[in-house]
């Protein structure tokens, strides 16, 4: 696809085409779509849950930072990458890191489970615990990229992480038989909302 092609393309072509060549699968797992039995026995309707609490760090968010961090250059990776989180995206990029053989420092405030603290610091990364909530350790995380130099890498606002996230998608399209009349998604921190594969193709409540 030459560069004229690829301007004509619209927002939403843009993004599949990055999901369509996302690269996650050398850290995250294709996870099943299970029914849920009592659930859809409950409903009368037949419900199905995609099993991202199967993935090494329990959560999607490794499908979004890996392939944030695979796109980047080696001159953008040569200070390592820094994060802010308080656990699953933080997860997330210190096993990414730790794949791809760079230093990672994760901010995180300091009211974070130490379970979680743990887990970050068992993949190899470094961690600053700092202030009380996500914003502190946000400003510190983008203060510190300024004074020390690495590549920040974002829990949602980035096309490369979106399109990590719709792998998901992708894959549910490929799982289930037919279309599906409707997808639930947790929303949280919106990480997976912003995922245009689920956004444009379904119906979401």
């Amino acid at each position: 696809m030459n560069s004229k092609q690829k301007k004509r393309m619209s927002v939403p072509e843009r993004y599949l085409r990055r999901i369509l060549t996302a690269q996650i699968y050398d850290v995250a797992r294709e996870t099943p779509l299970e029914v849920a039995e009592t659930l859809s026995e409950r409903l009368q309707n037949q419900i199905f849950l995609k099993r991202e609490d199967l993935q090494t760090v329990f959560s999607f968010k490794l499908r979004g930072a890996y392939n944030k961090m695979a796109n980047l250059t080696q001159a953008e990776l040569k200070n390592g990458v820094v994060a802010a989180s308080a656990g699953n995206h933080a997860q997330g990029v210190a096993l990414a890191a730790r794949k791809l053989g760079i230093k990672a420092t994760i901010f995180m405030p300091d009211t974070t489970p130490r379970i979680k603290v743990n887990a970050v610091r068992g993949y190899g990364a470094t961690t600053k615990l700092t202030g009380d909530s996500y914003d502190d350790a946000y400003q510190a995380a983008v203060h510190y990229c300024k004074d020390k130099g690495g590549a920040f890498i974002h829990p949602y606002d980035d096309p490369y992480v979106i399109a990590g996230q719709g792998t998901i998608g992708f894959e549910i399209l490929k799982q289930h038989k037919s279309l599906p009349d409707m997808i639930f998604v947790p929303v949280g921190g919106g990480g997976l909302r912003a995922s245009p594969s689920t956004s444009k193709c379904y119906p979401l409540i």
